[in-house]
């Protein structure tokens, strides 16, 4: 089923039929989507969220908005863009202190919970969210999300990468991925790629069903997935696809001919830009306006992670299917659901 590189068609892979070394995928783009996917779910016909609780509404009492001297951000490990750091937050740093006249503190952690928690207990009050946490975020932490950014080229999100390496011939397909040798990565619990979408995806399309047929190992991120695989210490995992690309040109000693693809998902919404629900709205609308009214190009955030602009979102709309996946996996947005 591996095809020849030169036949990979973007709008139509095949995947029924074919498999494909990572080359030509990542040659094509083919790890993100596209800005018309974007305006497909914002324009999905969604009443209300499917799981969960919506977004949480301002407070009217206004003793209970939160007005900080200093503005305090942190992020999730990324499934758009693996490892950024707070100089990479600058650019957009420094718009923030423009349209708010408040200070900025960077607050590095270690795994989504860490995250989630920091914004539920106001120890940060603007925060870029994975997609899979996201909701997480919305029913623990009340954050409200607002924008995703958009490539220098248009491209938009990630996808789910079904990867395995390039001698593996046993693995065709997910189907393989049952087989009692094979041994399965996932990335964390609250991942989208890396656990939700393929526990709810691989099920429905495939009938294999991780943690049934076969055994799920987490291996504890997306990189650590790729480079499993690549050392043997895993035989395939699904892993987002932008974080694949990300692990590779960032390790010398690997390359995208290692990898093989024998599926890949649709794309999903890269993590949002969030703000938490009774933040002050005079920072709110300053904050809005840095980063949706301000242009990347040029500065290390867009080198980083090439997004030169920022565009608005609905949760109920543009997360819908997330949502989706994880009502259909029993999720409950409880603390230790992030870790266990």
């Amino acid at each position: 089923m591996l095809a020849d590189g030169d036949s990979f068609d973007f709008s139509d892979p095949g995947w029924e039929e074919n498999n494909y070394l990572a080359t030509p995928l990542i040659d094509a783009g083919y790890e993100r989507g596209q800005k018309a996917d974007l305006e497909r779910m914002g324009n999905s016909d969604v009443e209300e969220v499917p799981h969960g609780e919506p977004v949480r509404e301002r407070p009217d009492d206004e003793s209970e908005w939160l007005d900080p001297d200093t503005l305090v951000f942190t992020e999730s490990p990324a499934e758009d863009v693996e490892g950024r750091y707070e100089e990479d937050f600058e650019a957009v740093f420094e718009r923030i202190r423009e349209e708010t006249g408040k200070d900025v503190e960077y607050s590095r952690v270690q795994n989504y919970a860490a995250s989630v928690e920091a914004m539920r207990s106001e120890r940060a009050h603007i925060a870029n969210f994975s997609t899979g946490t996201t909701t997480f975020a919305v029913n623990l932490a009340g954050a409200v999300p607002f924008a995703v950014g958009i490539a220098s080229d248009g491209a938009f999100g990630y996808r789910l990468f079904a990867t395995t390496r390039a001698d593996a011939g046993d693995i065709q397909s997910v189907e393989d991925f049952a087989r009692d040798e094979v041994k399965m990565a996932h990335s964390e619990p609250a991942s989208n790629s890396g656990n939700q979408a393929p526990s709810a995806l691989f099920d429905q399309k495939f009938d294999v069903t991780p943690g049934e047929d076969y055994e799920v190992n987490f291996s504890g991120g997306h990189s650590q997935t790729t480079r499993g695989i690549a050392a043997g210490d895993f035989d395939a995992g699904p892993i987002c696809s932008t974080c694949f690309k990300d692990t590779v040109e960032g390790d010398s000693s690997l390359s995208f001919g290692d990898f093989k693809v024998v599926w890949a998902s649709n794309p999903f919404p890269n993590g949002p830009i969030t703000y938490r629900y009774n933040l002050h709205p005079d920072i709110v609308e300053g904050v809005k306006r840095a980063w949706l009214e301000t242009d990347f190009s040029g500065t290390a955030y867009a080198e980083r992670t090439d997004y030169t602009e920022f565009l608005p979102i609905e949760y109920k709309r543009h997360w819908s299917d997330i949502m989706v996946i994880q009502r259909y996996n029993d999720v409950e947005y409880e603390e230790g659901a992030l870790s266990e």
